[in-house]
């Protein structure tokens, strides 16, 4: 097993109500040989790939690296999809609580990105920790910009 599928095990463990079903170890491949050397996993989460709460067969796998957020997804039968937001391209992150489930909202220069059907106990955890890497790599990414405009 790798470290982002026991890092997915954990939250799902931690927080039952979140809605995503079998594959996630398949999911967690999907990061996981995607990293680029150096690339260390900081914390990963489970969910919906996509805006409605009654959509439950878009399980994803969402790992925050040192270096940038990934989102994996093994389909059924064969191929991928792998989505990768850099700290250049965030703009803002929305969180959701419904009545029964939470979501949150990545949005991107390019896209928005939802993860719908989260437990809504894991909403504070996801933002802190989404929110904490993005401002982190954006005051990084800042001055590497300033450097190299001089």
């Amino acid at each position: 097993m790798g470290a982002v599928y026991d890092q997915a095990r954990l939250f799902k463990h931690k927080y039952p109500k979140t809605v995503s079903w079998y594959r996630i170890q398949k999911h967690a491949q999907v990061i996981e040989k995607h990293l680029n050397p150096g690339e260390v996993v900081k914390y990963t989460f489970v969910g919906q790939k996509n805006d409605l709460f009654y959509d439950v067969f878009s399980t994803s796998v969402i790992a925050v690296t040192n270096k940038r957020i990934l989102i994996g997804q093994k389909r059924l039968l064969f191929g991928y999809f792998l989505t990768s937001i850099t700290p250049d391209m965030f703009n803002d992150l929305e969180v959701y609580q419904g009545l029964l489930w939470g979501k949150v909202t990545i949005d991107t220069i390019k896209e928005v990105v939802a993860i719908s059907n989260l437990d809504k106990k894991s909403l504070p955890e996801i933002e802190t920790n989404v929110t904490e890497f993005m401002m982190e790599e954006k005051k990084k990414y800042g001055l590497q910009k300033k450097y190299e405009e001089e």
